[in-house]
């Protein structure tokens, strides 16, 4: 009678210790799984943009599209971020950009709401940016205007050197001498970019017949 109690205590054990060690395991495997990830998000630095997205191909409204990357894996400048972006995460973001040198003006943009070029802005410090198209400009895709209007602007003006006699020697270089080159200064720094003019209350009201800085300083020059 002893030898059958003991069996059935000793099978009672066997059955249950398995479901035992089971979730025993399951509860040290979620604990470790949390303090991977806990790990892993101290170790990143994560930074959410939203990101100005229309598609004139699509029937969608325009829309403010989140995207989170590492600041760890990225460089310093917000053009880096849009770059890696749309290498890694959504190659259909659309932008304009060339140089990155801060001489073609082509990665002109509203960052934060202050206008600025994205291979020179430095990616600002928080949690979110907020990274949308110069202001009062037709948007074609995504962060690219139409600058149609900006550049018949500019060319309106006849932005180029003017002499108010005749060349001494006709056909030879006219030289320039230093006294005359520093009269640019301050005038010739324009790279087109369009920063000023969008960032302009007169300009957004009546862009059809006010020139903006950007045109206005070239006439000056």
């Amino acid at each position: 009678m002893a030898t059958g109690i003991l069996r059935r205590v000793l099978s009672r054990v066997s059955a249950s210790s398995p479901s035992r060690f089971v979730r025993i395991r399951a509860h040290a495997s979620e604990a470790e799984a949390q303090q991977v990830e806990q790990k892993a998000t101290a170790s990143s630095n994560l930074k959410t943009f939203a990101i100005y997205r229309w598609n004139p191909d699509s029937p969608s409204k325009p829309e403010l599209q989140e995207y989170k990357i590492d600041l760890k894996e990225c460089g310093p400048m917000v053009l880096d971020a849009l770059i890696k972006i749309k290498n890694e995460i959504d190659p259909s973001l659309t932008f304009r950009r060339s140089c990155r040198e801060g001489i073609c003006g082509s990665c002109a943009m509203n960052i934060d709401g202050c206008n600025g070029l994205a291979c020179l802005t430095k990616i600002p410090s928080g949690d979110s940016s907020t990274i949308t198209p110069l202001p009062h400009m037709f948007v074609i895709k995504d962060l690219v205007v139409d600058m149609t209007n900006f550049y018949n602007q500019y060319k309106s003006i006849e932005p180029w050197l003017k002499r108010k006699s005749e060349p001494p020697v006709p056909g030879k270089e006219i030289l320039q001498s230093k006294k005359d080159r520093a009269k640019l200064d301050g005038m010739y720094e324009c790279i087109l970019c369009a920063c000023c003019s969008t960032s302009c209350p007169s300009y957004w009201w009546n862009p059809e017949s006010y020139l903006g800085p950007a045109a206005l300083l070239h006439a000056n020059r």
